[in-house]
């Protein structure tokens, strides 16, 4: 149902009921043929044989489909978009200027495309040569002329009403070669002909029945292509794996909780099982340096929630975690939350941004982190990851303090929920930004944060019993807002070399779900929020230049790309998951203030209208 005052069917370009209308009457056309025609009878179909199948001729465009090359994805052209966040470091950041402040305001849908799937649509579009490549829920892959929203092929792979899938979403897909590469929603992993659509090979990446399932997208980097899983609240032992780009064939698998004997198993109850339900998921995708071969991933939550069940800082749980690309091995870490209670998982990856600090540049790696802090890290290139220093971005209670020099926390045990203990703390268990990707301009040498501003907790934990196929979590939580706040949620910009906040746009009456992307030409797009709406910043001073409703909330990664000399810009809405639940809690607070928002999945393409 369509919330009051919200317009369900805000404004369609007549390009888009034009094509829709071409459907309509070549369906109709379609219809009107064959009931003029009499049907054979059955002794006449089975005299004729059937003709061999034709495979129907390949449009242009996929024809004319150019590979990518691992050169491409090192240095990829601003006029296409080909990894999620656009590059390996990721920024978020595009290079294309044509659509800039002083005429963003003349920006004009250019098509849409229903995806016909509802809850959350978290995925970037990619775009190759003309070609948009997107995941969504449904466990499928749609591509699409990206200038024109023409549908060119969609592939769907089927999920068992048996499947444990706690969160039904996809965050993208990955592309080198001629192929697509997906991580199905049931922890298979699966090859695409990128001009087809058609399965080249799949392999299963963990037993879905042991509660492993994938929201990420893969990762291509050093001839393979490297996935992580989700479950973590399922008692799954997390990993991140690498395959064979031609095969599928398993080149290694690190896993995020080392068994006995192994570096960091120190951290865990010597002599127990623990760590085989210890949780650690990988559901973000993480972040490459060509330069060092190394990946950079993030790593979930302890299992289950509740700390003094497995005694121990609990490595390598709420933390970043350096993989040789090579090898699969473990070579750096910092950990955020050792011993971690709160649900904090720390899975979405630092950027790689060089910053400037005591006079020099140092190689860098900022993690915008779910417990409210933002770490600024020096990577090295034999994988050690060094502490620099860190600060609160929201409102934060837990941290008691922060050790100059090494990063390690001390928390405030009043903060800090445990078996039968009930503790408020800020922020709430998602976090101050939970997954969804920050974005950095080169330009402005500033950072942008989508946050859960002034939104608390108070959990209680409990001990549960671990059963292959159940929750394995131990905590009931309930949410507030901190007391005389008058938003829950923000667009951030911090200036990377000073580490001090430069602006703040404020939502009242929603957080911030929604991936941000920065431009060149000074803007910073992005949505997020329960009001529907899909907006341009200014990123130097975060002024609201233009925003447009769409069908439901943005909760998807924007992108942009340049076809036949034009700019476009790309992003997929539909509400659900987490955001869906926050808001209504919200509304349960403060009935009326945070209204339901209609769901249902769509990818939305602007342009500058004509003349710009």
């Amino acid at each position: 149902m369509f919330s009051r005052g919200m317009n369900p069917f805000p404004l369609i370009s007549l390009r888009s009921l034009a094509f829709t209308g071409t459907i309509v009457t070549f369906a109709l056309a379609g219809y009107q043929v064959s009931a003029q025609q009499r049907p054979p009878d059955d002794a006449a179909r089975a005299a004729t044989p059937a003709a061999p199948a034709v495979p129907a001729p390949l449009p242009g465009i996929l024809r004319d489909y150019k590979p990518v090359t691992a050169e491409r994805l090192k240095n990829p052209e601003a006029a296409n978009w080909l990894q999620i966040r656009g590059q390996y470091s990721g920024w978020g950041y595009s290079e294309l200027d044509q659509i800039k402040p002083e005429n963003v305001k003349q920006l004009q849908l250019a098509w849409v495309f229903a995806t016909g799937a509802g809850n959350a649509h978290e995925a970037a579009p990619l775009v190759n040569n003309g070609v948009m490549y997107v995941s969504a829920p449904g466990n499928q892959v749609i591509a699409l002329n990206a200038k024109t929203g023409t549908l060119l092929w969609r592939y769907r792979r089927e999920i068992p009403a048996s499947s444990i899938l706690m969160h039904p979403v996809s965050r993208g897909v990955a592309l080198f070669g001629d192929r697509v590469y997906f991580a199905s929603n049931l922890a298979v992993l699966v090859a695409l002909d990128a001009k087809t659509g058609k399965e080249i090979w799949t392999t299963t990446v963990e037993d879905n029945k042991k509660a492993y399932y994938i929201s990420a997208a893969p990762v291509v980097a050093d001839g393979k292509v490297m996935v992580g899983v989700s479950g973590g609240e399922w008692g799954i032992r997390g990993f991140v794996a690498a395959y064979d780009l031609e095969t599928g064939i398993e080149a290694w698998k690190c896993f995020t909780i080392p068994a006995p004997g192994e570096p960091g198993s120190e951290t865990w109850p010597k002599g127990g099982d623990e760590w085989k339900t210890g949780g650690g998921p990988t559901w973000v995708s993480g972040n490459y340096d060509p330069s060092s071969n190394l990946l950079y991933w993030g790593v979930g939550n302890g299992g289950p929630w509740m700390g003094e069940l497995r005694p121990g800082d609990n490595l390598y749980t709420s933390s970043t975690i350096a993989i040789n690309a090579s090898s699969g091995k473990i070579v750096g870490y910092h950990q955020y939350d050792p011993n971690e209670s709160f649900d904090w998982d720390e899975v979405s990856p630092p950027l790689l941004i060089d910053f400037n600090r005591g006079g020099r540049t140092m190689k860098g790696l900022i993690d915008v982190a779910r417990d409210g802090y933002m770490f600024y890290l020096e990577r090295t290139s034999a994988g050690p990851i060094n502490f620099v220093d860190a600060n609160p971005y929201v409102l934060q209670t837990v941290f008691k303090s922060v050790d100059p020099k090494t990063g390690k926390i001390e928390y405030n045990r009043e903060r800090k929920p445990g078996v039968g203990r009930t503790a408020d703390f800020c922020p709430m268990w998602l976090g101050g930004k939970n997954w969804q990707y920050a974005a950095f301009s080169p330009k402005t040498r500033m950072i942008y944060i989508p946050t859960s501003a002034n939104l608390c907790a108070s959990m209680t934990g409990m001990k549960p019993e671990y059963r292959v196929g159940s929750t394995y979590t131990g905590g009931r939580n309930e949410l507030f807002i901190a007391p005389g706040a008058d938003h829950v949620g923000e667009t951030q910009a911090w200036n990377v070399d000073t580490g001090k906040k430069v602006w703040s746009y404020n939502f009242p009456y929603s957080s911030n779900w929604g991936s941000l992307l920065a431009t060149a030409s000074g803007l910073v797009f992005g949505g997020g929020t329960a009001d529907r709406m899909f907006r341009a910043l200014d990123a130097s001073t975060g002024k609201l230049l233009w925003q447009m409703p769409t069908s439901s909330g943005v909760m998807g990664q924007p992108s942009t790309f340049m076809v036949d000399g034009k700019q476009y810009v790309a992003v997929m809405t539909g509400w659900g998951g987490d955001a869906r639940g926050i808001q209504g809690r919200l509304e349960r607070l403060r009935p009326g203030e945070f209204p339901e928002v209609p769901e249902g999945g769509s990818i939305w393409v602007f342009t500058l209208g004509t003349g710009q």
